[in-house]
């Protein structure tokens, strides 16, 4: 047994919990994951400035120095960024934030002082998601060498900001035409990495684009992570970033997931032609001066997720090897790690990140998180396992909610596995869940580290 797989030192050992508590034990472990893995605690330990001189991570920018500091902000955490930074900097700074949230929305605070605001579209872009990219440009490209560009980037700024790159017939790609394009990708089942490698080619915006723009102005991007470790320039798209993907990836991926034919004409005919631009890499001079710096991951979100479970009693492992598996091959592969795991303590709390895949045909109304849920319960029913799923955005799919919570009554409470393999047939969660009380519900958190999936269960 792993010496990291035992309870928070010192807690006396709790008596065999009842299933219904185990549920709100899954709810009480991911609220305070989404508590502690914060933005505003993130920007804490890694942003400070004090008489003018402002420390991003292991970087120090003299604020004085610049004819110009501008922030751009993007994504669903954007705002939330904004306020974050202006609690350390004060209210000196000029930018644009692109968030989906609109004003009315906002906290009580509301926007921040000096900003501009975009509500922006996800999961699809809207008219003012260009609208943002167009004001955005604009403002970047009148930066000079004696400028500082300050990016704050979060998960869902693909969407949020977008200018579409132009067809073959040297017009622009219509906003119905990238709103048909964005549904195809997401809906093929390919993960983030592999659908924002294409939305890159396709747009003005991402890929390193924004540093282009930004030339040849000081850089320093801040990233709040919904993507894989190892891939940093996929978040939002990578903006800001060089890209790691060519104009070759993406046609392998359009060929693997059977895209041309689903995508309109004025997309599909760059890929038929091979008509695409490739995107700027490390060695363009547009990323000289700039720098870029994660302060807040899926894994922060994890550990605090770890921490609360020790201090509940359990033993926690975390298993992140289903990060981008099909749904219903992760939810095997964490119901049969979760009993293994039992046989080797009393109480025992798996935990995994990162994000299962869901290919959507005859789509209801639910995401990833409650279908990965829901194909649990068939396979815990009877048994001593609770499993929760959800989006530390609080958002998951085309619902309000976030995710869901299940356990060993689950397929019985909702009335027999015939309902509950419809409802997963049909793409259509939701509403079953919201039946039963057992949606996870918390509004948009204002942050987005990707899921977490909580499984619980004793011996």
């Amino acid at each position: 047994m792993d010496s990291s797989f035992q309870p928070e030192p010192g807690k006396p050992e709790p008596g065999k919990p009842e299933s219904g508590s185990l549920r709100d034990t899954a709810r009480q472990i991911f609220s305070a994951a989404l508590r502690n893995a914060s933005i505003a605690s993130a920007f804490g330990r890694h942003v400070h400035s004090e008489r003018g001189i402002l420390r991003i991570s292991e970087d120090l920018f003299d604020l004085n120095s610049y004819g110009r500091v501008l922030v751009v902000s993007i994504g669903k955490a954007a705002h939330t960024m904004a306020e974050a930074l202006e609690a350390q900097v004060g209210s000196r700074l000029e930018g644009i934030v692109a968030s989906p949230v609109g004003p009315a929305a906002l906290a009580a605070g509301g926007q921040v002082r000096g900003f501009r605001y975009f509500h922006g579209g996800h999961p699809t872009p809207t008219l003012e998601s260009l609208r943002a990219a167009d004001a955005i440009l604009k403002s970047l490209r009148a930066l000079d060498a004696a400028s500082l560009v300050i990016f704050m980037i979060s998960g869902g700024g693909s969407s949020i900001v977008e200018r579409p790159v132009s067809s073959l017939e040297g017009e622009e790609i219509s906003l119905d035409d990238l709103i048909a394009t964005y549904r195809a990708l997401v809906h093929s089942g390919a993960p983030i990495a592999e659908i924002n490698a294409v939305r890159k080619h396709l747009s003005a915006v991402k890929g390193g684009r924004l540093a282009q723009a930004a030339y040849p102005a000081q850089q320093v991007s801040i990233l709040v992570s919904d993507v894989p470790d190892a891939t940093p320039d996929a978040l939002a798209s990578g903006p800001t970033m060089p890209d790691s993907t060519t104009i070759h990836d993406c046609e392998r991926i359009v060929a693997k997931y059977r895209l041309i034919e689903q995508f309109p004409a004025s997309v599909g005919g760059l890929f038929r032609e091979h008509a695409l631009e490739e995107t700027p890499k490390s060695d363009d001079p547009s990323f000289v001066r700039a720098r870029w710096w994660t302060i807040l991951s899926n894994q922060v979100a994890l550990e605090e997720a770890a921490a609360a479970a020790r201090a509940a009693g359990f033993a926690v492992e975390i298993d992140n090897s289903c990060d981008d598996w099909d749904y219903e091959k992760a939810a095997e592969y964490l119901v049969g790690r979760v009993r293994e795991l039992r046989a080797k303590a009393p109480r025992v709390c798996l935990l995994s990140g990162g994000e299962v895949t869901v290919t959507v045909r005859n789509g209801g109304v639910g995401g990833r998180n409650q279908q990965f849920a829901l194909a649990c319960a068939e396979k815990i029913a009877g048994d001593n396992i609770t499993v929760l799923s959800a989006g530390t955005d609080g958002i998951d799919g085309n619902s309000i909610s976030a995710g869901a919570v299940v356990d060993g009554t689950t397929v019985e409470r909702a009335g027999g596995g015939e309902i509950v393999r419809r409802a997963l047939a049909g793409f259509d969660a939701h509403p079953l869940f919201t039946k039963l009380g057992d949606d996870v519900t918390t509004g948009p958190t204002g942050n987005n580290l990707r899921d977490l999936r909580i499984l619980l269960t004793f011996s």
